[in-house]
């Protein structure tokens, strides 16, 4: 077999994963530094313009010391999928390694991960804003739970890891079942099996991770800092500027539970319990992801500091770049 030329080559990527709050940005700043990189964001509430407080964005200091790209590149109202995350985050890669960086992806959001390093048939599965509108619509007549019967029929395996209050991820399993006449379980069982399709990308992928009660902790102090910084300011603004509850963005972790406080159907204090305990059930549902991937190296972040961690995944890209 003829050797590939270095254009052929994947080009190597450094990702840092993990839990909310679990200290990934800061662990991905330090790396970029080490390794002259720029980082890549992988959050897909962070591409909103507008959602920094809520989305725990990288703060000044941090965008002082690294470079960040794929962030705030949509408007709340703009549809943005996995597919086009995929689209930007390559462009991004290839231009970060074409000026001789190091191109470092950080984020939370397993499915696009998984989209780029793997190349999985669902980032192009179709969507459809009508069957989406009439799912919407039986769940305000019906009820959430309608819809979620509907896909324990149809998907009974992506129905239980769902709740039935989880009417944004209930809706997505019906609509990808009804537009491409598979379940979503069936989609992900065949990109796990898929080792045909090679991905554009190499990548060394470590996800940190904390102590249950250690992370819960950090969840409840995030969330204290966020109301403090202005969260609820943020969301008023958003509504302000004709932003509806409606839309997906603003039905995500923290905005939702805000606009419930807003629309004077929950209290602040509500809103706040509400934000910690959907937070915590968020970062375990991430830890399950994230243990599905079996080339993953974990870093357990309560047991060394984040500057140990970052010299630790410096030191293994550097051997895993040059073998």
């Amino acid at each position: 077999m003829p050797e590939e030329s270095l254009e052929s080559m994947p080009a190597d990527t450094i990702v840092i994963s993990g839990p909310t709050a679990s200290g990934k940005t800061e662990v991905a700043v330090q790396v970029s530094e080490l390794v002259n990189g720029e980082i890549v964001n992988a959050d897909s509430m962070q591409v909103y313009r507008g959602m920094d407080i809520g989305t725990a964005k990288p703060n000044q200091d941090e965008r002082s010391r690294a470079s960040f790209h794929l962030l705030d590149v949509a408007s709340p109202s703009d549809p943005y999928t996995v597919s086009l995350w995929r689209e930007q985050a390559s462009k991004a890669i290839r231009d970060i390694t074409a000026r001789g960086k190091v191109p470092v992806i950080c984020g939370g959001t397993g499915f696009y991960i998984r989209s780029l390093l793997r190349n999985p048939a669902l980032a192009e599965t179709g969507r459809s804003d009508e069957i989406r509108a009439e799912l919407g619509i039986l769940a305000e007549a019906e009820g959430k739970q309608a819809v979620y019967n509907r896909l324990q029929q149809v998907d009974p395996i992506t129905a239980t890891r769902l709740h039935p209050n989880d009417v944004l991820r209930v809706i997505r399993a019906m609509e990808v079942y009804l537009v491409t006449g598979t379940p979503l379980s069936e989609h992900h069982r065949l990109d796990r099996e898929n080792t045909s399709r090679t991905a554009e990308f190499r990548g060394l992928q470590f996800v940190l991770n904390r102590d249950r009660l250690e992370l819960s902790e950090r969840i409840e102090r995030r969330v204290d800092s966020m109301m403090m910084a202005g969260l609820i300011d943020e969301v008023r603004d958003l509504l302000a500027a004709g932003y509806a509850q409606t839309l997906a963005p603003m039905n995500s972790l923290g905005y939702k539970e805000v606009c419930s406080y807003l629309a004077n159907s929950i209290t602040a204090e509500q809103a706040v319990r509400e934000i910690k305990f959907n937070t915590r059930r968020y970062a375990k549902r991430q830890l399950t992801w994230f243990r599905a991937e079996p080339e993953a190296h974990w870093i357990d972040v309560s047991t060394i500091s984040l500057d140990a961690a970052a010299n630790r995944i410096s030191r293994e890209w550097h051997a895993f770049h040059h073998r």
